[in-house]
C-alpha cells in the first residue's frame, strides 16, 4: 500500500483505488492534505498490469473458447486488476519532470 512521504500515514487500500481513478498526476494525503505523485516505477508497473485486461483476446488466439466466455472473462480479470493494482501504487514528494507517463 502507498505511504505519504510527509507523515508516513499508510493508505487503506480503498483510499488508493479512489485516487487510481483521477485523471490527476497529483493526489493528495487523506490525512495532512499534502500534494503526493505517483512514482515513474509506479505508473509503469500499473500500465503493465493494466495491459493484462486484454488477456481474454490472447487467450482467444491459442485456444478455440466460445465467445460468450471469453467476453465473460473481461469483468473477471478486470476486477483482479484492480484489486491487485492499490498493492503496486508508490508515492513521492516531487512530480518526476523527465517522464511523461
Amino acid at each position: 500500500m502507498p505511504t505519504c512521504q510527509k507523515c508516513e500515514e499508510k493508505w487503506s487500500w480503498w483510499q488508493t483505488v479512489k485516487t487510481t481513478f483521477s485523471l490527476d498526476q497529483k493526489v493528495l494525503c487523506p490525512k495532512c492534505g499534502e500534494v503526493q505523485y505517483f512514482t515513474h516505477q509506479s505508473k509503469m508497473k500499473s500500465a503493465a498490469l493494466n495491459a493484462l485486461v486484454l488477456l481474454p483476446l490472447l487467450i482467444n488466439l491459442f485456444f478455440d473458447l466460445p465467445g460468450l466466455l471469453i467476453l465473460s472473462l473481461f469483468p473477471v480479470v478486470f476486477i483482479v486488476i484492480m484489486s491487485l493494482h492499490p498493492l503496486i501504487v508508490k508515492l513521492g514528494n516531487e512530480r518526476d519532470s523527465k517522464h511523461f507517463l
